[in-house]
């Protein structure tokens, strides 16, 4: 406790009616470009996808942005990744806020509670980059980023 507040890291809103919303974790917000990017706010539009069977979105240190907005993606069965998902995603969410890189993965990481776990993934695509306008990119080993 402090300050007789009980500090949980949860970020919520209060609606005009004195409803609080939780939004997301503090640690999972991902800050671009001075802009609050909320993970669970786009991987709700990824969701809403037809191809789409699971999906995380996580914050990747950028030199220029802080931060850039990625999101790993289970595709269902007979789904291919396209630029559809990623125009229904930009079509849906401000400019700041959709991955300029997404990662087609068979299963995203679950710890024992049963919650994604965004910072493995962070961890592991933390060298993954893409250029500006949404191209791809290479890290620093050379390898192609998947991005479309």
């Amino acid at each position: 406790m402090a300050d007789g507040y009980l500090r949980t890291g949860d970020i919520g809103v209060l609606s005009d009616d004195g409803y609080v919303s939780i939004v997301d974790r503090k640690k999972d917000l991902i800050l671009r470009n001075g802009y609050n990017v909320y993970p669970s706010e786009i991987e709700a539009v990824l969701h809403r996808h037809e191809d789409v069977s699971s999906a995380a979105v996580f914050g990747v240190d950028h030199p220029v942005h802080g931060q850039e907005v990625h999101a790993a993606v289970v595709l269902r069965d007979g789904a291919a990744g396209s630029d559809a998902l990623d125009a229904f995603v930009r079509e849906h969410v401000a400019s700041f806020k959709y991955p300029r890189v997404y990662h087609v993965v068979d299963v995203l990481p679950i710890g024992p509670s049963g919650k994604v776990l965004r910072r493995e993934l962070a961890r592991e695509y933390g060298g993954l980059t893409a250029r500006p306008g949404g191209r791809p990119g290479r890290t620093t080993d050379g390898r192609l980023v998947t991005s479309w």
